[in-house]
């Protein structure tokens, strides 16, 4: 499957963003799908997963309660909300999916990467 991000921009701390992930090339519930981000100098780090149908997510616990996860399946799009934003969430923020359906949290727990999207939290 193929993955493809958008949605990054320059916002303001306390600001909001919505970042979005179509996938193509491959049927699109058969994929437990991810996001992750990675600032400057730092490893890749989880954010959120989702199952495959949408029933199930899971967080990082420094972004819950501020992001949340969901999916449109007719649109083969998974989508990231992201509420009062901080310095520290600044990061090149990547979509993953994987066939597997442990909705792990681990980079290696996804096959597939998008490109990734730059998201920058700054006065």
């Amino acid at each position: 499957v193929h993955l493809v991000e958008s949605g990054g921009s320059l916002v303001q701390p306390g600001g909001s963003l919505t970042l979005s992930c179509v996938a193509s090339g491959g049927t699109f519930t058969d994929y437990t799908m991810a996001w992750f981000r990675q600032a400057p100098g730092k490893e890749r780090e989880f954010v959120a997963t989702i199952s495959w149908g949408g029933g199930s997510n899971r967080y990082a616990d420094s972004v819950r309660g501020r992001f949340t996860i969901s999916r449109d399946n007719a649109k083969n799009t998974v989508y990231l909300s992201m509420n009062s934003l901080k310095f520290e969430d600044t990061a090149t923020y990547y979509c993953a999916g994987d066939t597997s359906t442990i909705m792990g949290r681990g980079v290696h727990d996804y096959a597939h990467w998008g490109q990734g999207t730059q998201v920058t939290v700054s006065s």
